[in-house]
């Protein structure tokens, strides 16, 4: 069962989506011009990510053709086509912190966690993924994870954040 992603597999391996929990968003929105981003953030939130059967389920819903749903969700980076980790990093590239590092840290957090920029490790704990501001220059350079801010980043302290946050996976604490 992929429960994670509000799906079961059937016997050839490809995921069957279980619609019922995006139907009262469909039934809220479906008929409201203007909604589809709406629409689109919501079912990100249930699935976790919007993958083509997703996508295809609200176009047969709206009425609103696959190619333009797919044109939305390739245009804004909110939307992600693939799942990502339980804890999903966002490094900074802007141009505070890549004067102070970024690329340094980058390469830090991709030789800790084994990853590439926009890849998610094994275990499903973390997704790394570049933007392009996170508005905190003066902490430069800087990540999120999860929403929580970590400033004027050193090889060494992201090593020991990302240590912290997989330990806190491990002993079930929530960070």
């Amino acid at each position: 069962m992929c429960e994670k992603n509000n799906c079961a597999c059937n016997s050839s391996d490809s995921p069957v989506f279980d619609f019922s929990k995006l139907d009262p968003v469909m039934d809220k929105y479906k008929k409201t011009p203007g909604s589809l981003i709406t629409i689109l953030q919501k079912a990100q939130d249930i699935y976790g990510y919007l993958p083509k059967e997703v996508m295809n389920y609200i176009s047969q819903e709206t009425g609103v053709k696959p190619s333009k749903i797919y044109g939305v969700v390739t245009f804004y980076t909110q939307f992600r086509l693939e799942p990502i980790g339980k804890n999903l990093i966002m490094l900074c590239q802007g141009t505070a912190c890549h004067v102070n590092g970024a690329k340094m840290i980058e390469e830090s957090i991709c030789e800790e966690l084994g990853v590439q920029e926009g890849e998610t490790t094994e275990d499903g704990l973390f997704t790394l993924n570049n933007v392009a501001c996170l508005g905190c220059c003066s902490l430069s350079p800087v990540m999120m994870i999860n929403g929580e801010t970590y400033g004027k980043l050193t090889k060494d302290s992201v090593k020991k954040i990302l240590k912290e946050v997989r330990n806190a996976e491990k002993s079930g604490e929530v960070k």
